[in-house]
């Protein structure tokens, strides 16, 4: 599966979780609206990327055309319907690069809000003090802000994500670990996007064990 975007996963959940409310297939047009997107162009790109991946496909049902899910989309849905998007690891620890491939995980509903969630695997040991050990699965509740104090994902220069307590104040932002031996990692607030925060955690001890 081609990697997508984060306005792509975005635009690709929307479609999954709402489809159903559209009484024809949904235009570009439509979708723009509902995503709150200016650019009609910009969305064309982003649904090209969704049919190069085959989770969405053309569908001219009305005289404007639209998309739908595809084939393996619609049976993924169904199989993982009380299932969450995993998205891959996430580091606890020194930042990685984020990986961003749409798979599912079944997840007890308690774990999760009534918000989209997805699901990141931990590496790493900075938050240990916190109880989220290297291999942990954390459920993230995706949203932009944060208050401080809570565990979010951080996106640091658009290109790496971390785990971590956050502290915000006007000109800073603080992202603490919750290990004894690291340091606070310290930025302006442009360097850093808040992409969810921590809502639920599984762990399997099969994993722990053979460590």
């Amino acid at each position: 599966m081609n990697e997508l975007t984060r306005r792509q996963r975005e635009i690709f959940y929307f479609l999954r979780d709402n489809y159903e409310s559209f009484a024809h297939s949904p235009t570009l047009d439509q979708l723009c609206a509902a995503l709150g997107m200016a650019s009609r162009g910009s969305m064309y790109k982003h649904i090209m990327a969704l049919i190069a991946a085959d989770l969405i496909e053309p569908f001219a049902s009305n005289k404007q055309g639209g998309i739908r899910l595809s084939a393996k989309a619609q049976r993924d849905y169904t199989a993982c319907e009380h299932s969450l998007p995993f998205v891959g690891k996430i580091a606890a620890g020194k930042p990685i690069e984020a990986l961003e491939n749409i798979n599912y995980m079944p997840v007890p509903a308690m774990l999760k809000s009534d918000k989209p969630c997805y699901v990141l695997q931990v590496q790493g040991d900075s938050m240990v003090e916190a109880g989220i050990f290297d291999g942990d699965w954390v459920i993230i509740e995706q949203r932009s802000y944060a208050n401080n104090g809570e565990i979010v994902v951080a996106l640091i220069e658009k290109s790496e994500a971390t785990l971590k307590y956050i502290e915000q104040s006007p000109g800073k932002v603080l992202l603490i670990p919750a290990n004894a031996n690291m340091a606070a990692m310290v930025y302006c607030p442009e360097q850093v996007e808040i992409q969810g925060v921590l809502v639920g955690q599984m762990r399997s001890y099969r994993s722990l064990l053979s460590k």
